[in-house]
């Protein structure tokens, strides 16, 4: 587990209405958190915990407000197979990933291409992660206008 000392962390933003029941499941404001360490994204709801290295983030943006029964607990969407881990209807970030990740179910054979976060900073987070898939994006040279080739100068 990464050091906290050394990561940045964000909280969950809890709807008041939905502490009790999601309390139920072990999701608490002191058992939910999203740290960003040196090389890893680690997230923890509750009795979950979601692990990505940095270099497979792929983009990161703040997405919301959504139905509730869409935003609460841990969700696994039909239609692409993204994770929510969401305590709020208000907004989350929502990040993309290169390679999908292990995350709702334990045996891994579920993969999740993204995750969506409902953090009480949604839009810090939103830029430090899309600040991080953009210095780890591969640089493409542009090439050099005025070369020396047969139609340098025309």
């Amino acid at each position: 587990m990464p050091s906290q000392a050394d990561a940045e962390r964000y909280e969950f933003a809890f709807d008041e209405r939905l502490r009790r029941p999601l309390s139920l499941l072990g999701i608490r404001p002191d058992t939910c958190h999203a740290l960003i360490t040196a090389s890893r994204l680690v997230v923890r709801f509750g009795p979950w915990t979601v692990r990505s290295p940095l270099e497979n983030i792929a983009g990161a943006e703040v997405t919301g407000p959504y139905a509730a029964w869409k935003a609460t607990g841990v969700r696994i969407s039909w239609a692409d197979r993204g994770l929510t881990l969401g305590t709020s209807a208000a907004q989350g970030v929502c990040i993309r990933f290169h390679k999908p990740i292990r995350g709702a179910e334990p045996t891994g054979l579920l993969r999740h291409p993204g995750l969506t976060l409902t953090l009480a900073d949604s839009p810090a987070a939103a830029r430090r992660l899309e600040e991080i898939a953009a210095s780890l994006r591969p640089r493409i040279p542009v090439a050099a206008s005025g070369g020396s080739g047969p139609d340098a100068g025309r």
